[in-house]
């Protein structure tokens, strides 16, 4: 335990608290308690059988995680209703990044009767989905947030969402990215509904036309009692892009001359964490 402090891998004022005890001879005495991190910390250092079965456990849980982008524990998740939640908004946000989205609402528009890679309805598609479920989310489409959103003069060019230490010139062009945390969680939860719901209708192989896509995106939409899209929005997917890019450029060289205090702190709690994985990766 010394050395897990010595070196840096953890500080001992957040891993360690003491609690009073009264021993078998009547005596109160101030005990260190230590956290799951430090358990976790020794683990990996002792010389023991226990030792060695910890980190035989460890490295199949890094594994499958390195290789699969995540490890569960299920008996765990099924008698943990909190964990089981927050688990489920994870996957909700991963379902509805643009990237998986796309991807998924072109394997099932693909089983459409009338299916053609080369037609216009078919390139106008997830655009038209997309819009559909954001105004129903927030009312407004997709361009339109990005429009009104992206700003140079605000903290992080007025991005909700981004890796790493600040925005790059992709992120600003996701609509995604300027909701905020109750937005977020109203278009998750569309998202991976109507996904379910059109997953339904593919497996029991019902023969539907790309228009019918619409119409069922449409019915449920009525469904959660939200708004339908009916119109393409008043500002082009084009003109926000444009209006993002040069926000972002003002935003890239204002960043160079001066951060915000929120920033500031952002940046530090990021370079913070970099310290202590570099820390494990030194231990590993």
């Amino acid at each position: 335990i010394k050395h897990v402090f010595a070196e840096g891998e953890l500080e001992e004022d957040s891993v360690v608290r003491k609690f009073r005890t009264t021993a078998a001879d009547g005596k109160s005495y101030e005990v260190n308690h230590y956290n799951l991190d430090v358990i976790i910390s020794v683990g990996y250092r002792v010389k023991s059988l226990r030792g060695t079965q910890f980190r035989m456990w460890a490295t199949e849980r890094i594994r499958e995680y390195l290789i699969k982008g995540f490890t569960m524990n299920d008996d765990l998740l099924k008698q943990n209703g909190g964990y089981f939640e927050e688990l489920l908004e994870r996957i909700r946000d991963i379902r509805s990044s643009e990237k998986v989205f796309y991807r998924k609402v072109l394997e099932l528009y693909a089983t459409s009767v009338d299916y053609d890679p080369r037609a216009s309805i078919t390139q106008e598609f997830f655009q038209t989905v997309q819009n559909k479920l954001h105004w129903a989310a927030h009312g407004h489409t997709a361009a339109e947030i990005i429009f009104q959103r992206a700003n140079a003069q605000l903290p992080f060019m007025g991005l909700t969402a981004f890796k790493g230490k600040k925005p790059t010139k992709q992120e600003v062009g996701i609509a995604k990215n300027y909701l905020s945390q109750d937005e977020l969680a109203v278009l998750n939860r569309l998202v991976s509904a109507y996904l379910d719901i059109a997953e339904v209708n593919a497996l029991q192989r019902k023969p539907l036309y790309m228009n019918d896509w619409i119409q069922v995106l449409n019915g449920f939409i009525k469904m959660t009692r939200q708004e339908v899209l009916s119109h393409a929005g008043k500002i082009s997917s084009e003109i926000a892009q444009r209006k993002a890019l040069a926000e972002y450029e003002t935003y890239k060289t204002k960043l160079e001359d001066e951060l915000s205090e929120v920033e500031k702190q952002f940046i530090a709690s990021i370079e913070q964490a970099e310290k202590k994985l570099k820390a494990l990766k030194r231990r590993a």
